[in-house]
């Protein structure tokens, strides 16, 4: 059997929950390894739309077990909220299971988090102000809270007060009010109660599903370049959307993981500050924005956009492994006269093909481009490679000469059955 891991390649927002909700019919298991409820995965099907944030991309198929992995950071509160809200969209017979070594994002996460991005001026991060970065601070400075700790209320209670101990003193130091202890601990029991019959050890189930010879799906957050270790620190999120993040952040050997699929847009999107080398203004943004509907799912925030970089491309099957491609929103290009693509950078007067590791090296980066003339044939109807346009073959054909990985699927529009399958990777 299988284990593939879907990673985005780009800043995020790549249309990873579409494809990971599209294979998840071949899935046995569907596991989120990464991140937190700042994701945003958009999923359409049978005419309706859902904002997935904490839960797996596989919770639609009632025969799929969901897993939310030792990497993730949990806020209970949103995630009971999004259940009950696909509940009333008809979401009832699922399967989830909730890692005990799960990190807890706590009130106090949620506060510092905004307090120090409004710090940060005209250097913001671009947070979503979940409280993601402080609850893995807390889990780095081994003062955090696990989702296996609400099981014991005298434990979660002593090691929340020895948190608060310190967490208000920061509060305090940003002008906030602290937080009162019973407050918290009896919100927190509350949730308790909820989540109790999802909370097990998912590594010991993650083994068994390998030893049972299950077709297990990894479904990551963000993007590549978003990456702690490898993206464009410090515009990054707190965690690793890599592949290679998968065995420690799920409890798994890494010789379990096969395949990699990357998940990348057919031009570049981007939320927040940060270098974005192919950025582009004016008319051809807006169209683009307009047209793929580029703009946070969780913050509604307008999405810087640009032409198609192949060296971000290269970087993430660098770090990443990636072994195939799925080309998102392609029909997004349909109509363009001339569509660039990104295949080298100009630093100093010289021509590179990797990305730089210091921020400072690669704001410097100046985009080489090769032109490529587009398309105006509608291919939101098209159900394989030979149906497309000699041009839109030609763009996915140039993405494969510069980043010497093929492409496997690509889509032509947010319903599952407008995802065009050239070779099976799962």
């Amino acid at each position: 059997m299988s284990r593939l891991v879907v990673v985005g390649s780009q800043w995020g927002d790549e249309g990873k929950g579409k494809i990971t909700d599209y294979l998840a019919c071949k899935a046995d298991v569907v596991v989120r390894y990464q991140g937190g409820n700042n994701a945003g995965h958009t999923i359409a099907f049978d005419g309706k739309k859902f904002a997935l944030q904490s839960i797996p991309s596989g919770i639609f198929n009632p025969h799929i077990t969901n897993v939310i992995a030792n990497g993730v950071v949990l806020n209970p509160k949103a995630m009971l909220e999004e259940l009950a809200g696909l509940e009333e969209k008809g979401i009832t017979d699922y399967k989830l299971i909730i890692s005990d070594r799960a990190s807890l994002i706590m009130p106090y996460h949620l506060l510092l988090d905004g307090a120090m991005e409004n710090l940060k001026g005209d250097h913001k991060i671009g947070t979503t102000k979940k409280g993601i970065g402080p609850c893995y601070t807390d889990k780095a400075s081994r003062i955090g809270l696990r989702v296996g700790d609400l099981l014991d209320p005298d434990f979660f209670k002593t090691r929340l007060s020895e948190a608060l101990e310190i967490k208000n003193l920061e509060l305090k130091m940003y002008g906030l009010e602290p937080l009162n202890l019973e407050d918290v601990y009896n919100e927190y029991m509350g949730y308790a109660k909820k989540l109790q019959p999802y909370i097990c050890d998912t590594s010991e189930f993650l083994n068994q599903a390998i030893k049972d010879d299950k077709n297990i799906l990894f479904e990551g957050a963000q993007g590549v370049m978003l990456c702690l270790e490898h993206g464009t620190y410090p515009y990054v999120t707190s965690s690793s959307p890599c592949a290679a993040s998968v065995p420690i952040n799920t409890g798994i050997a890494p010789k379990y993981i096969d395949n990699v699929l990357g998940i990348c847009k057919a031009y570049n999107t981007r939320v927040g500050g940060g270098p974005f080398p192919t950025e582009i203004e004016g008319d051809l943004a807006h169209l683009i924005r307009e047209r793929g509907h580029e703009y946070g799912t969780v913050t509604k925030r307008p999405r810087r956009v640009g032409y198609l970089d192949c060296v971000v491309l290269k970087h993430a099957v660098k770090v990443s492994g990636i072994t195939n491609w799925s080309l998102m929103l392609f029909d997004v290009l349909t109509g363009i006269d001339e569509l660039k693509v990104c295949t080298s950078y100009k630093l100093d007067g010289k021509i590179i093909d990797y990305m730089p590791g210091t921020l400072s090296t690669f704001e410097r980066c100046e985009p080489v481009y090769e032109t490529l003339p587009g398309w105006t044939e509608d291919i939101t109807h098209v159900t394989s490679f030979e149906e497309l346009p000699l041009n839109a073959k030609n763009y996915i054909r140039k993405i494969e000469e510069v980043t010497g990985v093929d492409v496997a699927m690509f889509s032509v529009g947010p319903d599952r059955l407008q995802t065009i399958v050239i070779k099976e990777v799962f």
